[in-house]
């Protein structure tokens, strides 16, 4: 008798959101509504087309900030942050663009934006090259294309030839 081989990550992570998903008591089409994301996105997630990204997790982290972002991509601990709520409420409070659901203790830290110095220094690269307005050219000299000839080739070896009609 053989051992079973362990389902991959993306499966398992696949579960969870549907499990979410079940727990909420919504319809596949109401949870990614919820979450802000295509029907057709998570439909292929479930069917196994696509793979869960960090972007539905924070998706579902913004709308259920009670959930466990380490159960639910890599299954372990509680499925809430708090083991008492059995049912979170959604969040109410949107996030800004900068912001973020997920807090990774061991990640690095990244500098916010770059920050553009105050003065414009005379050998950089954005004055190598003057910012000039954008022209459009219109070509008028050139005619315009006319079908010359149509030719339909069948499977038995042969072909017709279409020609329009001189106007």
């Amino acid at each position: 008798m053989g051992k079973i081989a362990p389902k991959p990550y993306f499966n398992c992570m696949k579960d969870r959101i549907r499990q979410i998903m079940e727990s909420q008591h919504m319809t596949q089409q109401v949870f990614a509504q919820f979450i802000e994301m295509s029907p057709a996105s998570l439909s292929s997630i479930f069917n196994g087309r696509t793979k869960p990204t960090l972007n539905i997790v924070e998706a579902i982290k913004k709308k259920i900030p009670d959930i466990s972002t380490d159960w639910l991509m890599f299954g372990s601990g509680s499925m809430y942050l708090d083991a008492n709520s059995a049912s979170p409420t959604p969040s109410s409070t949107p996030l800004s663009a900068s912001e973020s659901m997920l807090e990774f203790s061991d990640a690095p830290v990244i500098a916010p934006d770059f920050v553009q110095p105050t003065t414009q220094n005379p050998n950089s690269v954005k004055s190598t090259r003057p910012i000039s307005a954008r022209e459009e050219i219109k070509i008028i000299d050139k005619m315009p294309r006319r079908v010359t000839e149509i030719r339909v080739f069948y499977d038995d070896q042969t072909w017709e030839s279409f020609i329009p009609a001189k106007k």
